[in-house]
């Protein structure tokens, strides 16, 4: 259990930056932190969040008194102006312009002025992504499109071996369209398993259990020596951390915005064209959104300038101006401060559940190295369906991978370090009174995480 913070205790030690803290690296899980009990850790939390740029960003979002909401890699909370600015649309532009609005209201273009706000927290320049569509369907274009780029004699397409689901399920549907084979290859190995038959990799930035980041800059520079295509899910990465799209030679990614982007159930993915391949495109979803002109309504179809081929029908468009007013919220925010935060409390939790949790009850299977790390921390335990059912009573929400993983996700814009530190308390508490071989099965209630949108 954690001391009790006075008021009138100083706030010594107060970094000067969470960049400053995160230079001393991180550290195993299980290793002792030299001079961690001089301190309460309630303290060094007040202490933290007194030093972290992004804390008033918390005040942009409706949070629930009493609650750590620690599931933002699964539902982002959402920004407190949304509502009213989502009922101007509907009253307003809806109600009143009705069909005016595509051009009036400038529904027609919001697919990719939304994605030129989305540009810059994913490294991108602006004319390079078009939102639309779910995660799934941008994973089916993105593939589809690597394949016809890469050219003949290229018939295999790579997978990340631990990749999401619906990724592997879109893939195969991919290969059977374009005549090529899957190769299931985990990200690690996936530099030696490149050759000259393969056409596109398709990998996951971060892996969605256990938090680990891939190494984008190094994976798609070995897929390039191959003369191959990097396709990039960025789903558990968008919003969390920088990316480095251009900079990096990306040649496609999709990425959804109801995780860390905070735009809502359902809200519409991305989708990134590096401009070097957008004259090739060639979508396997010809829409008449992506036509060249498509109020022409010609039997023929005639792929568009740029990324708006990436477009396929008719924009979702109440789902995406409340994912582009919900965007508001990233004005004037450094995304490598985001990253320090996001480091910085992950650290944070993991020193607390080592401080609260009973010995031998829970292990860590997020990576200890920061180049390594994502945005959440993965706790394996045993009795995992009940804690988790226990832990949400008690106001700590976090999610459920079945059958043993603990998945708490930390949204620097809105969680501090009191939070972190909160629940993990709470946590070691939830694990003395949860007995140990409690049945693994799922109760009623418990969050698992619903990946809302793919």
């Amino acid at each position: 259990m954690s001391e009790p913070l006075e008021e009138s205790e100083p706030l010594e030690d107060l970094p000067e930056s969470l960049e400053a803290l995160n230079e001393s690296g991180p550290r195993p899980f299980g290793e002792s932190v030299p001079g961690a009990g001089s301190r309460p850790l309630a303290l060094r939390a007040a202490a933290l969040d007194a030093a972290d740029e992004l804390a008033a960003r918390r005040e942009l979002f409706a949070l629930t008194d009493g609650v750590v909401y620690l599931d933002g890699n699964s539902l982002g909370a959402l920004p407190r102006h949304v509502p009213e600015r989502l009922q101007d649309v509907i009253a307003g532009q809806w109600g009143e312009l009705r069909i005016r609005s595509w051009t009036e209201s400038g529904w027609w273009e919001a697919p990719e002025r939304i994605g030129d706000r989305i540009a810059p927290l994913v490294g991108a320049a602006p004319g390079r992504i078009v939102v639309g569509d779910s995660t799934s369907v941008n994973v089916f274009k993105a593939v589809v499109a690597g394949a016809r780029l890469a050219g003949p004699g290229r018939d295999e397409i790579l997978v990340d071996a631990t990749t999401f689901p619906t990724d592997g399920y879109i893939a195969r549907s991919a290969a059977r369209m374009t005549g090529t084979r899957i190769v299931p290859v985990a990200p690690a190995e996936l530099a030696g398993a490149l050759g000259p038959r393969t056409a596109v990799a398709l990998v996951n930035h971060a892996d969605f259990r256990t938090g680990r980041l891939h190494d984008l800059p190094g994976i798609t520079a070995a897929v390039h020596e191959a003369g191959a295509l990097a396709v990039w899910d960025l789903c558990h990465s968008a919003g969390a951390l920088p990316v480095g799209l251009d900079e990096h030679g990306v040649d496609l990614a999709v990425g959804c915005t109801y995780k860390y982007l905070n735009g809502g159930p359902g809200s519409p993915a991305f989708l990134y064209v590096a401009e070097r391949h957008q004259a090739r495109f060639d979508s396997p979803l010809p829409g008449w959104n992506a036509h060249a002109d498509p109020f022409a309504m010609a039997a023929d179809f005639t792929a568009a300038e740029g990324a708006v081929r990436g477009r396929v029908g008719t924009p979702d468009i109440l789902s995406m101006l409340a994912l582009e007013a919900a965007l508001d919220v990233w004005a004037g925010v450094r995304m490598e401060a985001v990253r320090a935060k996001s480091l910085a409390l992950t650290d944070f939790f993991l020193e607390c559940v080592e401080a609260y949790a009973p010995p031998g009850r829970v292990t860590s299977l997020t990576p200890a190295a920061h180049a390594e790390r994502a945005s959440q921390v993965a706790l394996r335990c045993a009795e995992a369906p009940a804690v988790m059912e226990t832990l949400i009573a008690r106001g700590i929400v976090g999610d459920l991978r079945r059958p043993d993983l603990l998945r708490f996700g930390f949204t620097p814009l809105y969680i501090g370090f009191a939070d972190a530190e909160r629940a993990a308390r709470v946590l070691g508490e939830v694990l003395r009174e949860v007995a140990p071989g409690t049945s693994p099965g799922v109760p009623p209630g418990v969050s698992a995480g619903t990946p809302s949108g793919r």
